[in-house]
């Protein structure tokens, strides 16, 4: 099962937010996949990944440049995932079968009630299936963990 992790974007928005989370991810030798639902928004963010501040490089890479195997970090709308990777970030409402990955970071606007809404439902999903989650809000100085729910084992 996978540990997923809700993070609850309140103070900045997705550009801002998920470089510093990828960039942790790359610094423990993990490969990424960031999901998304839109090919505008997955564009959008390849152009912020070149460019986010306080990050050296977030090497990335998506289908319209090719070289799957070797992107550290793949954006994508589609269920792919050339490179490998273990962890998993769901952007924009994206889903997928968590059970493929070790972790999972669903992040969503806090300022949209229907994202709030719809990852509810994803948690309760998740929660059901047996995977580990924790929910993070954005705070003045990073990320606090808000709750945690082991998943329930078989008697």
């Amino acid at each position: 099962m996978a540990q997923v992790g809700f993070y609850h974007l309140t103070r900045t928005g997705l550009e801002a937010a998920l470089p510093a989370l990828l960039a942790r991810t790359l610094a423990t030798g993990a490969r990424a996949v960031v999901r998304g639902t839109d090919p505008a928004r997955i564009e959008a963010l390849d152009a912020a990944l070149w460019l986010a501040p306080g990050v050296d490089w977030l090497p990335h890479g998506t289908a319209a440049m090719g070289h799957g195997p070797d992107q550290p970090v793949w954006l994508t709308t589609g269920d792919d995932v050339p490179n490998d990777a273990r962890f998993l970030f769901l952007v924009d409402g994206a889903t997928a079968d968590l059970a493929r990955f070790e972790r999972v970071f669903d992040l969503f606007d806090g300022n949209d009630t229907d994202a709030v809404a719809a990852a509810r439902v994803r948690w309760k999903a998740a929660r059901a299936a047996g995977h580990a989650l924790t929910y993070w809000q954005q705070g003045e100085t990073g990320w606090i963990r808000q709750a945690e729910v082991a998943p329930e084992t078989s008697r």
